[in-house]
């Protein structure tokens, strides 16, 4: 597989588990994602597979996407992944109401670009 096909499946990942991840939130107030722990788990979980595929895109993808944060989104995933007792709930839910959204709307555009050059 060559290395833009092998992105563009990594790409394909982030924006399924994104758009995932987002449905799981939606309609969910913050008061409500505290109170629903499996909720909570589901978006955690497809939080670090936007993540893990975020890490294996190549170098070259991610220079030339800037509007992608590539390091917040590897770093977040490692905080789900790791410090799973630390995390800042708060933080997960702007991360997807505000971040998730936006991010949908850079892989779709990214995505089209490598489809149609």
């Amino acid at each position: 597989m060559k290395p833009l096909e092998r992105d563009a499946a990594h790409l394909w990942d982030m924006l399924d588990a994104a758009q995932q991840a987002a449905e799981f939130a939606a309609g969910m107030e913050l008061d409500q994602l505290l109170a629903d722990a499996r909720t909570r788990y589901a978006i955690e979980r497809a939080l670090e597979i936007v993540g893990e595929a975020a890490r294996r895109v190549s170098p070259d993808t991610m220079s030339r996407h800037p509007e992608i944060p590539w390091q917040g989104i590897i770093g977040f995933r490692n905080v789900l992944a790791h410090e799973y007792g630390d995390i800042d709930y708060r933080r997960l839910y702007t991360v997807i109401r505000e971040g998730v959204p936006v991010m949908i709307v850079a892989l779709r555009r990214i995505l089209d670009s490598i489809e149609s050059p």
